[in-house]
C-alpha cells in the first residue's frame, strides 16, 4: 500500500523537503519513527528515551496536523544572506550559542520531540537577514525576537535591537554588510520586555548617540523597572526553566522556545526613551518616514505599542500578533495580561489600517497580502477573545479554573491555523489566566482556602498513602501505563516530603522528560525538562547577572530602585527595630532621598534632607548600586573613603544588613 508523507512535512514545502517526503513513503509508517536501537539508554545528562507511549502520542499528533506550505515560503521570502557559521558569545556571563547547535533540527521528528514544535522550531531556525519590503530589512534568528532595519530620509530606524549587547551586534554586523553604514537615527523600543531593548548599544558598537531620538510606549520605564528590577530575581530565575538555560540543545534537550530560539544573555544596555506614544493614533514622522502609531497597553505588555506605515501599507504587530498562540500569563511569572483588551487591539488594527498588505512582527516571520494579512489578524483576534469569553462562560457555571483548562478546546476553524496553536502559550494556562484576571488564585473551594505549604503536604500524603515505597509502587504504575501527570503529582509530594530521595527524584524527572517530549509548547518543553535537570543535577540556572544587568539599574529613576530596595527587606528581622531615617544624597545627579525604617516597612521619598536623620550618606549613584547590588561588600564600602557619612555609619551598616542578598539560583522542585 502507497504511504504518504506525514502532515508536518507537508507543512513544509515540498521543492525543498521532496527526498525527505520520498523516503518517507517507503517507511513503514508515518510520524515520528521510534528512536535507534542504541538510543533507548538515558543519555549523559541522564535524560530518558521516549516510551512506547510517549513515541505513539507523537506519532497520532504528526498525523493530526494540518497541512500548508504558506509558512516556509513566508519564512523563507526575501532571504539575502544566511551566516553558515554564526556564533555569539558572552564575555559577561559565558553563554555561547551557536547556529550549529541546533543543526540536529533535520528530517523526520524522533519520538522525544512534538512533531508540531518540530516544525515550529525548523521555521523558527531560519536565520539571517531578509528583505521584507524595499526599505524593510529584518535580522532574524540571532536572539528569539527579530531585529526590524527601515529606511529613512538619511539613515535607519531600528525596531527592537534584541536582548544583548552581543546579540544586537552580531545582528548589525550582517545588516551593515548589505545596507550600508548610514547612520542610525532613531529605535523604536515596542514594548517593555528586555529582548525587545537591552541589546541597542550593540547597534552602535558602544554607548548609544546623545541625540538620537527613542520612541516607546508610556509607562516603559515603569513597567520594565516592575518586571526587570522589583520581580527581577525571581522572575530571572523562572526564565531559566521558561527558556530552558541549563538545557543543551538535543533531541532530548532544548529545542526552540516556540516564539524563536532563544534568549541570548549577555551585556544588558539602555536608552531612555526621548518619545512617549500615548494614545491612537498618534502620528509622527522619522527620518521622513511617516508612521502612525496604535498605544496598546495592557496586551502583551504592561506597555506596549504597534505601528503603521502607510507608505509600505505596512502594519508592524509589535508582540501582540505572533506565528503562534502567546501567553496571556507568562511561566517566567509577569501581570496576567487582559485578554479582552488583546483581541480589541488586533481588531481595532484591522479596521483602522484595512488596507495593510503586510505584517510583520517582533517574532517569527512576516505574513505577505491583503487576504492573507487580514486572515491572519482575524484568527489571532479570535483566539483571544475565544480564550477569554469561554473561560468566563464555564467560569460562570461553576468550573474552577483546572476544570476549564481541561475541557477547553479551540474550534476547528483557529486549531486548524498554525499561527493559532500553542507552541509558546497554551490553551491550558491561557485559560486559567484569563480566570486568575478575574479571580484571582482562589477558585471557591474552601478546601483551597488556606491549604497546606508543599513540605507538610507531602508529608501528610505519603504518610496517608503508606509510605515511601507504596508512593513509588504506585507512580511506577501510573509510569507503565503513561500516565505521567498522575506520576508526577506523586513523586512530587514525595520530593518535598524527603528530598534526599534520590530514588523518588529519579522517577520524576523521568516524568517529566516524557510530558517535555509531548509538549507542543516550547516553553512547556523547556520547563519539564529543566525540572528533570534540576531534579539530577541540583539548581544551576540564573540567569540574572550583576553585570549584565548593570546598565538597566544605572538608568532605573532612583525612586523606582529604592521602591524595589524597599522588596529586599527582611521583614521578621526589621521587625524589632527602633524607627529610624538615613539621607542619602548623590551628588553626581543632584538628588536627595530619605529613607525610613518604621514597623518593618523600607519608605523613601525625594526629599530635603531629614535634619533628625540617623546618617546622611553621600555617595554617587554608581557606587550605591554597586553596593545594594552586592558587587561591593556592604562593611567594606561603609567604611571606607568613597563615601562620606555624618553621623552613624553603624545605622548605615545595620540598614543594609537588613536586605536580603540579591541569590537568583534558589531551588524550584525541591523544598
Amino acid at each position: 500500500m502507497q504511504r504518504s508523507a506525514p502532515p508536518w512535512i507537508l507543512a513544509m514545502h515540498p521543492r525543498i523537503l521532496l527526498p525527505i517526503a520520498l523516503l518517507s513513503c517507503l517507511l513503514a509508517g508515518c510520524g515520528p519513527s521510534p528512536e535507534p536501537a542504541q538510543d533507548t539508554k538515558a543519555d549523559a545528562n541522564g535524560n530518558t528515551s521516549a516510551s512506547a507511549f510517549t513515541t505513539r502520542l507523537n506519532a497520532a499528533a504528526g498525523a493530526a496536523l494540518p497541512t500548508d506550505t504558506a509558512d516556509i515560503d513566508d519564512a523563507s521570502r526575501g532571504l539575502i544572506e544566511r551566516e553558515q557559521n554564526l556564533v555569539i558569545e558572552s564575555a559577561i556571563t559565558g553563554r555561547r550559542w551557536s547556529a550549529a547547535a541546533f543543526e540536529f533540527l533535520q528530517g523526520e521528528p524522533p519520538a522525544s520531540v512534538n512533531p508540531s514544535l518540530w516544525r515550529q522550531a525548523r521555521l523558527n531556525g531560519m536565520h539571517g537577514l531578509y528583505k521584507v519590503a524595499e526599505g524593510i530589512y529584518q535580522v532574524r534568528g540571532y536572539d528569539v525576537s527579530n531585529m526590524t532595519w527601515i529606511r529613512g530620509r538619511s539613515g535607519w530606524i531600528v525596531v527592537d535591537p534584541l536582548t544583548s549587547v552581543e546579540s544586537a551586534a552580531a545582528a548589525t554586523r550582517l545588516a551593515r554588510k548589505h545596507l550600508g553604514n548610514d547612520p542610525v537615527v532613531a529605535v523604536i523600543f515596542t514594548h517593555s520586555h528586555v529582548d525587545h531593548f537591552s541589546g541597542v548599544a550593540g547597534v552602535f558598537g558602544g554607548s548609544t548617540p546623545p541625540d538620537l531620538r527613542v520612541i516607546a510606549p508610556a509607562r516603559f520605564v515603569e513597567e520594565l523597572t516592575s518586571e526587570n528590577v522589583l520581580a527581577g530575581i525571581a522572575m530571572g530565575r523562572r526564565a531559566s526553566y521558561q527558556f530552558g538555560y541549563p538545557l543543551a540543545p538535543g533531541l532530548r534537550g532544548y529545542v526552540d522556545s516556540g516564539l524563536g530560539r532563544q534568549p541570548l544573555s549577555g551585556q544588558s544596555s539602555f536608552a531612555m526613551p526621548t518619545e512617549s506614544i500615548d494614545h491612537t493614533p498618534q502620528p509622527l514622522v522619522v527620518d521622513g518616514v511617516d508612521i502612525v502609531f496604535q498605544y496598546t497597553p495592557e496586551s502583551e505588555a504592561p506597555a506596549e505599542l504597534s505601528f503603521y506605515l502607510p507608505a509600505w501599507k505596512a502594519w508592524c504587530g509589535a508582540e501582540i500578533v505572533s506565528r503562534t498562540m502567546h501567553n496571556l500569563y507568562t511561566l517566567r511569572g509577569a501581570k496576567v495580561r487582559d485578554a479582552l483588551k488583546w483581541s480589541g487591539y488586533i481588531d481595532e488594527a484591522i479596521q483602522r489600517f484595512g488596507d495593510m498588505e503586510l505584517v510583520f512582527t517582533s517574532h517569527n516571520w512576516p505574513v505577505f497580502g491583503h487576504d492573507r494579512a487580514i486572515g491572519f489578524l482575524k484568527g489571532q483576534r479570535d483566539t483571544y477573545r475565544y480564550i477569554h469569553d469561554q473561560t468566563l462562560r464555564l467560569a460562570n457555571q461553576g468550573a474552577t479554573p483546572r476544570e476549564i483548562a481541561e475541557q477547553l478546546e479551540l474550534p476547528a476553524q483557529l486549531s486548524s491555523q498554525f499561527a493559532n496553536r500553542g507552541y509558546y502559550g497554551t490553551l491550558k494556562h491561557n485559560a486559567k489566566a484569563v480566570y486568575q484576571f478575574y479571580f484571582g488564585w482562589y477558585d471557591g473551594n474552601p478546601a483551597n482556602l488556606d491549604p497546606l505549604p508543599p513540605v507538610d503536604l507531602g508529608n501528610h500524603y505519603v504518610e496517608a498513602m503508606g509510605g515511601a515505597a507504596a508512593v513509588k509502587q504506585k507512580a511506577r504504575d501510573a509510569i507503565t501505563g503513561g500516565e505521567y501527570r498522575w506520576a508526577a503529582t506523586l513523586l512530587d509530594h514525595l520530593v518535598f516530603a524527603d528530598p534526599a530521595d534520590s530514588e523518588a527524584k529519579e522517577l520524576l524527572a523521568g516524568a517529566y522528560d516524557q510530558l517535555g517530549y509531548q509538549a507542543e509548547s516550547g516553553v512547556w518543553r523547556s520547563v519539564y525538562l529543566t525540572g528533570a535537570q534540576e531534579l539530577r543535577h541540583g539548581p544551576g540556572g540564573a540567569v540574572l547577572d550583576v553585570r549584565s544587568g548593570a546598565a538597566i539599574l544605572e538608568r532605573v529613576p532612583l525612586e523606582l530602585f529604592f521602591t524595589a530596595m524597599a522588596t529586599r527587606l527582611d521583614g521578621p528581622r526589621a521587625a524589632g527595630t527602633t524607627p529610624f531615617s538615613i539621607n542619602f544624597v548623590f551628588t553626581d545627579v543632584n538628588e536627595t532621598h530619605v529613607l525610613q525604617l518604621e514597623n518593618a516597612v523600607l519608605h523613601h521619598q525625594a526629599q530635603a534632607a531629614d535634619p533628625a536623620a540617623a546618617a546622611t550618606v553621600r555617595l554617587t549613584r554608581p557606587l550605591f548600586l554597586r553596593m545594594i547590588t552586592g558587587e561591593a561588600g556592604f562593611k567594606e564600602l561603609v567604611f571606607s573613603d568613597d563615601i562620606e557619612v555624618e553621623g552613624s555609619r553603624i545605622a548605615l551598616l545595620g540598614l543594609l544588613r537588613l536586605l536580603d542578598p540579591a541569590d537568583g539560583n534558589f531551588p524550584i522542585v525541591t523544598p
